[in-house]
């Protein structure tokens, strides 16, 4: 797994001019039991945007930020006590555009598991993983259509529920994004 992701998302984790919205997120990836999963967040209901929707690990990049990648480990050390000596980051994809103007960079990383992780509630309600087998199963996600508020045509990416949780939207697209770079799904079906 790691000589795939190693040779197909090798964009550099890079900086950025600090101007507009910009975000960033942590992809973990945890091999555990002979199967990769990756590990999502279930968002509070008392944060600002996305109440109660499935997220990676992440959040806006701070001015004191001299990376995504910085901000992505501060964000998850901060979300869910992940701290960045369990990360072995693997690389950056391309940023994604969400429909709330953010601009998102993810970062791909390893981490080694188990590990401990403290969730601060007031950003987090839950921590789960999904295998990797399962998310890569056509049978399991569809792409729709929408007409964002903007007057833009999206395909939004939604997954059949996993464990009561809902994957959908711009999480749902990176993971997805991801996955086709791995060569594991295609979407051009």
């Amino acid at each position: 797994m790691k000589s795939r992701l190693n040779s197909r998302i090798n964009y550099p984790v890079r900086s950025f001019p600090v101007k507009g919205k910009y975000a960033a997120v942590l992809m973990p990836l945890i091999h555990e039991k002979s199967q990769w999963s990756i590990l999502f967040t279930r968002r509070s209901d008392s944060v600002n945007d996305h109440k109660g929707q499935v997220s990676f690990p992440g959040g806006a990049i701070e001015p004191t930020d001299d990376s995504p990648l910085t901000a992505a480990l501060r964000e998850a050390e901060e979300e869910i006590g992940l701290k960045p000596d369990y990360v072995q980051v693997l690389g950056q994809l391309l940023p994604h555009e969400s429909v709330t103007g953010y601009t998102i960079f993810p970062v791909v990383a390893q981490i080694q598991w188990p590990v401990p992780l403290k969730i601060n509630p007031s950003e987090v309600s839950r921590v789960f993983t999904i295998p990797l087998d399962w998310l890569i199963k056509k049978e399991n996600f569809v792409i729709r259509d929408w007409l964002s508020p903007f007057g833009l045509r999206r395909g939004v990416v939604f997954y059949r529920p996993y464990d009561g949780e809902q994957l959908w939207g711009i999480s749902a697209r990176i993971l997805l994004d991801f996955l086709e770079k791995l060569g594991l799904v295609s979407t051009n079906d």
